[in-house]
């Protein structure tokens, strides 16, 4: 009896739990196909580099081998007032001397740039990932961040391992990010809108399950 009692009760619990993580997808729609780049669009810092061979699509992954120019993919949409998660890990084949670094662009601004645009980026190295970064921000330009180092530590996993990141960017500007569902960092200033992209700075570097939340 007390052996049917446990089975059952692991049942249960198993089946909330798969319940709890399915809940985890309400509202949120794919940025990514895992097929191809529809609906993204690739800059180099080189503009005659070949673009095509610095993000893959494989086994419905967006892979960067990292050997093009630096530069990013973003998505030909802007967005505003939404949650953005992904998931990603950096394989072990990475080149000699390679940095394990990547980022996010969220809120990317119009003009001219020699590799990233002006933008926030939630890092996506691997040694302080969710760390915020300004780029192309004057010094004048008022800015606010905040990286909790012990909970950074708490959720980083080795780094060939899957883990996911999630951004939340309100209309007020302000940004969250969680790494493997705990909170790291915070950021504010004005902007509030832009399109959202992922880069190539040398590192081999795999992306999947790119959603987007709307908040409106």
């Amino acid at each position: 009896m007390r052996r049917l009692t446990g089975f059952a009760l692991a049942a249960a619990f198993g089946l909330f739990l798969g319940q709890t993580q399915a809940g985890g997808d309400k509202g949120f729609k794919k940025l990514f196909n895992g097929k191809d780049l529809t609906g993204w669009k690739v800059r180099l810092s080189d503009p005659k580099a070949d673009a095509s061979k610095a993000f893959l699509v494989k086994d419905g992954e967006m892979q960067v081998p990292g050997e093009s120019p630096f530069g990013y993919i973003a998505t030909d949409k802007s967005f505003k007032n939404y949650v953005v998660r992904y998931s990603w890990r950096y394989p072990k084949d990475q080149p000699a001397k390679t940095t394990m670094n990547s980022g996010l662009l969220v809120h990317i601004q119009p003009g001219e740039h020699k590799a990233f645009p002006k933008c926030f980026e939630p890092q996506g190295r691997h040694k302080d990932h969710g760390k915020i970064f300004f780029i192309g921000f004057g010094k004048e330009e008022k800015k606010e961040s905040t990286f909790d180092e012990e909970a950074h530590k708490k959720a980083l996993k080795a780094s060939d391992e899957w883990q996911t990141t999630e951004v939340t960017c309100k209309a007020d500007g302000s940004i969250e990010v969680k790494l493997n569902g705990i909170p790291v960092s915070t950021a504010k200033t004005a902007l509030t809108s832009g399109p959202i992209g992922l880069q190539t700075e040398g590192a081999h570097i795999h992306f999947k399950d790119i959603m987007i939340k709307s908040l409106d």
